[in-house]
């Protein structure tokens, strides 16, 4: 996949705000709003975008708490992997899932309404899976995303 220079400042925008008109991301990096709408439609083409989100506000949503649950499986077949990431992707808690290396195996992001909620998410939806052997849940204070790229891409 080769980008360059104006593939990357477009990613950057975009990263920073998707709902960026085509005319105004074009002024914004100096290229006429046909090309820019090629180029972005060629990054979407060869998945270097993939999709286009909005931001949510989880305080707005009526979400109390947010938490990160540590999840350790009993054993790393393929079988219990692709088992216990369909049952988390078809919770409606989850927010993002991340299927990690180490002492755990996954990273379970959630959005509950308070702390009751999060344990009977915890004991009904998690400890009760064949799959996990070991659950530790962490509070999420604050989540904050950057919104620039690092800059190693495109080099």
């Amino acid at each position: 996949m080769q980008l360059d220079r104006t593939d990357i400042r477009i990613l950057g925008c975009l990263r920073n705000n998707a709902r960026i008109t085509n005319k105004a991301l074009a002024k914004l990096l100096d290229i006429a709003q046909s090309t820019c709408l090629g180029r972005v439609r060629r990054l979407v083409d060869i998945g270097a975008i993939h999709g286009f989100h909005a931001d949510l506000n989880p305080k707005a949503l009526g979400v109390g708490l947010q938490a990160m649950i540590s999840i350790r499986l009993s054993r790393h077949s393929l079988d219990h992997v692709e088992a216990f990431r369909s049952h988390v992707m078809s919770l409606s808690e989850v927010v993002q899932i991340y299927h990690v290396a180490g002492h755990i195996d996954f990273l379970v992001h959630v959005w509950v309404k308070d702390t009751e909620h999060l344990r009977d998410l915890a004991m009904t939806s998690f400890t009760t899976r064949e799959e996990v052997a070991h659950i530790e849940t962490g509070l999420i204070f604050e989540h904050s995303i950057r919104g620039a790229l690092p800059d190693f891409v495109g080099r």
